[in-house]
């Protein structure tokens, strides 16, 4: 296995484009194992200052964020036994929310531009890092808030065990319990306004059928406590976030504007300012508060154990996202947050105007991730052409229907006479109609057509000659063939086969016609002595 390999085994913190990347060569883009290498511990955890293992990782000069508190573990913890809220909500007791409220009065009282108020970089800022710790202690104040909601509806249970399942929102509940409060008849409670008109028809009907108890007076004393300590909570956490918000809106405007004040706060104070955050590429930005799985987080939600999720996947944009989009939804914003760290770097667009559009092209960018596939349309078949359509010609082509045309004796057999019985013939033991052959007087004679006549090709012409020489052959040298001849003149005659008919007619024709006269005819005497003198010519 390589060292990237056993790095995103160990680290939820990395993504699969960084492990299959190769390292890059500028510094600033370095990615987040070259960076886990130095924080390592001997068990593979991220290593705090104090030396303790953390969850998440934090760049060099970053400040690490606080850790939220998972709602099901809260749920789970039963907060009837703890006597004291003073022991659950500690901020309120401590130095460190108090100083940090009297920083943010100090200086929203003085009001200054952070980007310009000192020559060097806004880190350097003491404003800057009060923006951070601010931000960074909202976290805690809402953890405490719902410790402290856990804790009121644990001690407030025995008096109206219903409201619990009624109202589910913690300041609904608290404002509910502050107007019941320990009254002798629940059905004649005034709930203040907060409350909505069908949650009050609700709490009315069950309060009539309570199995509710009054609380002893110390039991009312910690539950009114608990409900101030919640309104402090409250009010601190709204001056931090108006002032958090104040700030960043002038600190990094376009990162604001994407993905709001409370996490561009955490982004900035995680990458250790705006500088460092501006140089960061898109593929750590976007990892930037991810949490690593191990024994101490698998209690948490599945909602917080998702891998390579951070920040920017809390934001409202991708949470707007389907579930299954919400991925390409992080990494789409991540490479807009990208882009706007770098204009407020370079301090332009400072009215936000480039972070707003973006936001509104992410937005419309994952409301078309949603959309369904476009449905595959069947298509029509075209309309048939009216127009006759051409057909082969040429001389083969007529020769063909001319071979196969109807002739008129099969038309006319084809036809019947209206009112009249046809004649038939009897052909292979079934009788077949004529039609008007014969109605129209005789047929005449059909005069054979050449075109019509059947064609025997010049393969079988020859065929057929071959066949028939090879026929007279055997004839002449059979068995069966002779050389006489029996005619009515001589009888019994000699003929030569061999002799063709038309030598057989030349030798005839030179015996009787020699001279061109009958050369049987008897004639005179000879006086040529020596002569034999010609028969006597037959008595009669």
């Amino acid at each position: 296995m390589s060292l990237a390999d056993t790095l995103l085994a160990d680290f939820d913190g990395l993504s699969d484009d960084e492990v299959a990347a190769p390292a890059p060569t500028l510094p600033q883009k370095r990615g987040l194992a070259d960076d886990l290498g130095d924080d390592l511990d001997a068990d593979g955890d991220l290593k705090m200052e104090d030396g303790s293992s953390a969850v998440g990782f934090v760049p060099d000069g970053g400040v690490r964020p606080a850790e939220e508190l998972d709602a099901d573990e809260v749920e789970a913890t039963d907060l009837a036994a703890v006597a004291d809220v003073s022991t659950v909500a500690k901020l309120m007791t401590g130095n460190k929310l108090k100083e940090v409220l009297e920083d943010i009065k100090r200086y929203t009282s003085t009001p200054t531009d952070m980007s310009s108020s000192t020559g060097g970089p806004l880190e350097e800022n003491p404003e800057y890092h009060l923006v951070v710790t601010a931000n960074n202690l909202s976290v805690e104040v809402d953890n405490e808030m719902l410790l402290v909601h856990k804790f009121i509806r644990d001690h407030y249970g025995p008096r109206f065990p219903e409201l619990e399942s009624l109202i589910t929102d913690p300041w609904t509940y608290i404002a509910a319990v502050e107007g019941i409060a320990n009254c002798d008849d629940l059905t004649k409670a005034i709930l203040p306004d907060t409350v909505p008109a069908a949650t009050k028809l609700s709490i009315t009907l069950t309060a009539a059928s309570s199995r509710g108890r009054k609380l002893e007076p110390a039991e009312w004393a910690t539950v009114q406590y608990a409900i101030v300590v919640a309104g402090e909570l409250r009010a601190a956490r709204e001056t931090i976030f108006n002032y958090v918000e104040s700030r960043m809106s002038a600190v990094a405007p376009n990162i604001s504007a994407i993905v709001g004040t409370g996490i561009a706060a955490k982004l900035l104070g995680l990458a250790g300012g705006l500088n460092a955050f501006s140089r960061a590429p898109a593929c750590n930005i976007m990892l930037y508060g991810a949490v690593k799985k191990s024994l101490a987080s698998s209690h948490l939600a599945t909602s917080t154990q998702l891998r390579h999720t951070g920040f920017i996947y809390q934001s409202s944009l991708v949470q707007g996202a389907q579930p299954e989009d919400r991925r390409r939804a992080q990494r789409a914003v991540s490479n807009k947050v990208s882009l706007a760290a770098r204009i407020d770097a370079g301090k332009s667009s400072r009215d936000g105007g480039f972070g707003r559009k973006m936001q509104l092209d992410l937005a419309k960018r994952i409301e078309k991730m949603a959309e369904p596939p476009p449905s595959k349309l069947t298509k029509a078949l075209p309309i048939p052409q009216e127009t006759a359509r051409k057909k082969r010609g040429g001389k083969r082509a007529r020769k063909l229907k001319e071979e196969y045309a109807t002739t008129e004796l099969r038309k006319l057999r084809n036809r019947v006479e209206f009112g009249k019985a046809e004649e038939e013939t009897l052909v292979d033991d079934e009788f077949v109609g004529q039609g008007m052959i014969g109605s129209q007087g005789k047929v005449r004679g059909l005069v054979a057509d050449s075109k019509s006549r059947a064609k025997m090709s010049r393969a079988n012409r020859l065929r057929t000659q071959l066949l028939g020489r090879a026929a007279a052959s055997a004839d002449s040298g059979s068995g069966t063939s002779t050389s006489l001849s029996f005619t009515p003149v001589q009888g019994i005659e000699i003929v030569t086969p061999s002799l063709s008919a038309a030598q057989r007619v030349q030798a005839a024709n030179d015996r009787w016609f020699a001279s061109g006269t009958f050369t049987h005819v008897p004639q005179k005497k000879s006086t040529i002595p020596g002569q034999m003198a010609p028969p006597p010519p037959p008595s009669k």
